[in-house]
């Protein structure tokens, strides 16, 4: 566990009670923390996240926005430059793309456009991800865009100590940051330190060591790697499981160093396949000392190059599964590329 606070216990809490935990003690201790988006206050926002945190804190503090995603975004970045620290909530990640430009014209150029002489604290909760059926507009991956702007952070936290560690490190951040909190996660459990405590941006975490390949997944992926990682362990293949955490920036040496280590990289995200962060990590991997160790060539497994479908059995087969996942290590393994 990245900590910087020493914690005498933990408490067995879900990934989205977690995250309102993080967002509950950063307003006791932070008047300038505000809460944006829609149907975040009384209703406690699209997955309950927010849920009770209108009561505790009030609506001056917990706000309900219209249905604007670019108006509301753009009230946050200018709360952001006033001395505020909002935490805007989008419904769906989806809908991100309806605020790219307070995102990526505003939010991350404005330091350098204003000669480091402002900053822009705001941080944007991404509920993103297929799995619910919520079909081709409500289930997209698009991590891999905002990682492609400079000014910006982007975190994909896959447990929940991570979820809400990494949120207090970004409401710490005088930059903007993007946590992309994949849905289904919202209900996992597991074990969260007491109190305030940051998990550093930019740092990944080896959940699982080995020596014959490395797979290097993100957020949801993580725990299917870690599954697949099991079964494999039946079969004679150690394999190292390296949940990314951040993409931008993304941790260069962890990676390296396993890639050195065991010859193999895999790579598992859900977004698209193409343009996405395996090829970032492919081309680092590549570019690098590290490629000399490499007995095969790297793997990339991502999402289908199509819309998320609303067809349950479809929907599946458009992302990697366990079974994928357990496919490609079997034929990098082998050596059968």
């Amino acid at each position: 566990m990245d900590v910087t606070a020493q914690e005498t216990s933990t408490r067995t809490l879900s990934y989205s009670e977690a995250i309102r935990e993080a967002m509950a003690l950063a307003m006791e201790a932070d008047p300038t923390v505000i809460l944006m988006g829609e149907d975040i206050g009384v209703y406690g926002g699209a997955f309950q996240v927010t849920l009770d945190l209108v009561d505790r804190f009030g609506p001056d503090r917990v706000m309900d926005t219209p249905i604007s995603e670019l108006g509301g975004a753009g009230v946050a970045v200018g709360a952001a430059l006033t001395g505020l620290k909002p935490i805007f909530e989008f419904q769906f990640s989806d809908f991100a793309t309806l605020a790219m430009e307070q995102i990526v014209n505003q939010a991350a150029k404005l330091r350098y456009m204003l000669g480091g002489e402002a900053s822009v604290p705001v941080v944007f909760r991404m509920p993103a991800g297929s799995g619910t059926g919520a079909a081709a507009q409500h289930s997209q991956s698009l991590e891999a865009w905002f990682g492609h702007v400079p000014g910006l952070k982007v975190i994909q936290p896959s447990t929940p100590e991570d979820a809400k560690g990494m949120l207090l490190a970004a409401l710490a951040d005088p930059d903007p940051v993007l946590v992309f909190e994949h849905k289904l996660l919202y209900k996992m459990k597991g074990e969260v330190p007491a109190g305030y405590y940051t998990t550093p941006i930019g740092k990944a975490a080896v959940r699982r060591a080995g020596s014959d390949l490395t797979i290097v997944a993100a957020s949801i992926m993580v725990h299917r790697a870690l599954e697949a990682a099991e079964q494999l362990a039946g079969e004679g293949v150690s394999a190292e499981v390296i949940d990314l955490r951040s993409i931008r920036p993304i941790d260069h040496e962890t990676i390296i160093a396993s890639v050195r280590k065991t010859g193999r990289l895999l790579i598992v995200y859900e977004g698209v396949k193409s343009y996405g962060i395996g090829a970032e990590i492919s081309a680092m991997v590549a570019e690098s000392d590290a490629f000399d160790f490499l007995d095969a060539p790297i793997l990339r497994l991502g999402g289908a190059e199509a819309p998320i479908p609303y067809n349950p059995d479809l929907e599946r087969a458009a992302v990697p599964q366990v079974d994928t996942i357990l496919a490609a290590a079997r034929r990098l393994a082998c050596r059968e590329v």
